[in-house]
């Protein structure tokens, strides 16, 4: 009897957790969210591909992990400070870890640890737009 009040519980709990996720996700979608994936000291050995949600506020790209209990974003990243310092296709293993399609951008910046950002065509065009609408008389972001 008490082992099934234990497994109820567990799946209540669980059912829960599966609704939060879900409800989370949508919300994040339909708030203009695209599909990123974010690696961040990409020249650490011990790095790793997380994939998530990007979104663009402002002068910011704030970016929300899929599998994270945290309501705010889990990154926040500023469009004055980004410079994108390289640009290729995932290689290897790296193929299965990021969305399909997806080009590799590292973005480094003066105020934050560089980190590399994977994305799909359409998320990389709406991306460069993003970085590159500097204000009139800001510099522009990208290195040279």
């Amino acid at each position: 009897m008490k082992i099934t009040v234990v497994v109820v519980g567990l799946l209540i709990v669980l059912a829960v957790l599966v609704a939060w996720y879900g409800q989370r996700w949508i919300r994040m979608r339909r708030g203009g969210g695209v599909s990123v994936a974010l690696r961040w000291r990409p020249d650490s050995a011990r790095s790793s591909w997380h994939l998530g949600l990007g979104r663009y506020e402002g002068d910011e790209f704030v970016w929300y992990r899929v599998w994270s209990l945290r309501t705010g974003p889990d990154r926040v990243f500023q469009r004055e400070s980004m410079q994108i310092a390289d640009r290729r296709d995932p290689s290897g293993s790296e193929a299965y870890a990021v969305p399909e399609g997806s080009t590799v951008l590292r973005c480094e910046s003066e105020t934050q640890e560089a980190i590399e950002i994977a994305m799909g065509p359409g998320a990389l065009t709406g991306f460069l737009s993003w970085l590159e609408s500097a204000p009139p008389g800001r510099r522009l972001p990208r290195a040279s």
